[in-house]
């Protein structure tokens, strides 16, 4: 009997053109595209200097921030409140103030300050912005350095200590090496709660659902053939997601790929089970779809995908242990960027596979066959 359920739900699958080209597109959409458009890079960053030295050491100082990819110098003004009035009309996002007598504090070995402000209406913009800045700054203090044969940071002034950092795991803060992984979690979690969703509730509007209900097909023997080819199409998008990963933006995990296989298997079965859930208690695709958007903005938000758990409130962060996206999203990062392997991760698989049965026997019991 179940040979025959699966047969149907695949050549259902396969009749449905639209639903073939959502398979291609959005592989494509999220681990090609999105990278690009979500990263939190910053660039083109409004610069506006005020210039009170207007020395050598200073003119330097400002055509060596002009020429980092990261600034636009946009305005030179000859007063702060000038530049404020800058910032406020929207032409600058960062001011760099150098007072009077900034040269002459370099040649005497004095602390030559500088000053940085930024607009932080836009948070990041603005916060990262000013961190570029101060990294610049730093540079041209160690340039000022090593010209004058000096291995004391405070010959200069412009720094008092030497600070190296090293990151671990993602040495170049790439940002798509951090996203990337998470966004494969996005693919198969709206592949396989939307499709299976989908499913149910569609023949209940094509009326085909009468039919198998007046069969003696058992809840369980029903929902097992609805999820098997969801479960399949969830893996093959995880491969799909990988491979697209290692050739558009040449990442490739750092431990084996053999660990994704059992996280990957509880992940897409708690997901689908879920989605069958929604299309259990939905009567419509349209409610099917706001169920699933409500879901998965939920998901979102509180699965650590583009802020950390732990910033959120503590109210917040206990809603994260009934998220099941967190955790995956947790294992994709660790996998690709440490390299952990499954003894390191078990408390998450538990959870997953936790999930897994919770939304599977929840879809057995909330169908209703009627015979």
């Amino acid at each position: 009997m179940l040979k025959y359920l699966l047969e149907k739900e695949f050549k259902q699958i396969l009749r449905n053109k639209l639903l073939s080209r959502l398979l291609v597109a959005m592989p494509v959409l999220t681990i090609i595209v999105f990278p690009f458009i979500t990263s939190q890079e910053v660039r083109d960053v409004k610069l506006c200097v005020v210039d009170l030295d207007r020395s050598p050491a200073s003119e330097r100082l400002v055509q060596k921030v002009a020429a980092t990819e990261s600034f636009v110098l946009t305005d030179a003004c000859n007063s702060h409140r000038e530049a404020m009035e800058s910032v406020e009309d929207g032409r600058t996002d960062v001011i760099l103030e150098i007072p009077r007598g900034f040269e002459r504090s370099l040649g005497r070995g004095e602390a030559a300050q500088v000053m940085i402000a930024a607009n932080s209406v836009n948070g990041t913009r603005g916060s990262l912005g000013a961190q570029y800045l101060s990294s610049v700054i730093s540079e041209f203090s160690d340039e000022l350095r090593r010209e004058a044969g000096l291995t004391s940071q405070g010959s200069t002034g412009l720094s008092a200590v030497n600070v190296t950092t090293n990151y671990r795991f993602n040495p170049s803060l790439d940002f798509r090496t951090f996203m990337v992984p998470a966004l494969i979690v996005v693919l198969l979690t709206q592949l396989g709660c939307a499709l299976t969703a989908l499913n149910i509730v569609g023949e209940k509007e094509k009326g085909t659902i009468e039919q198998i209900n007046v069969t003696p097909v058992s809840k369980s023997l029903f929902i097992l053939a609805k999820l098997i080819p969801n479960w399949c199409i969830g893996f093959i998008m995880a491969t799909i997601g990988i491979l697209l990963a290692y050739i558009i933006h040449g990442l490739t995990p750092a431990g084996s790929l053999l660990t994704f296989i059992p996280f990957v298997a509880a992940y897409v079965l708690a997901i689908t089970g879920l989605g069958l859930v929604i299309s259990n208690y939905s009567e419509t695709i349209q409610q099917a779809m706001f169920l699933v958007f409500l879901f998965l903005m939920l998901f979102l938000m509180t699965g650590g995908m583009f802020t950390p758990v732990e910033s959120m409130p503590e109210w917040a962060q206990k809603l994260t242990a009934i998220n099941p996206l967190q955790y995956f999203a947790e294992v994709m990062r660790l996998i690709y960027l440490k390299g952990s392997h499954l003894s390191d991760m078990l408390p998450q698989f538990y959870s997953l596979c936790a999930f897994a049965l919770a939304f599977n026997v929840w879809a057995v019991a909330s169908y209703k066959k009627k015979q």
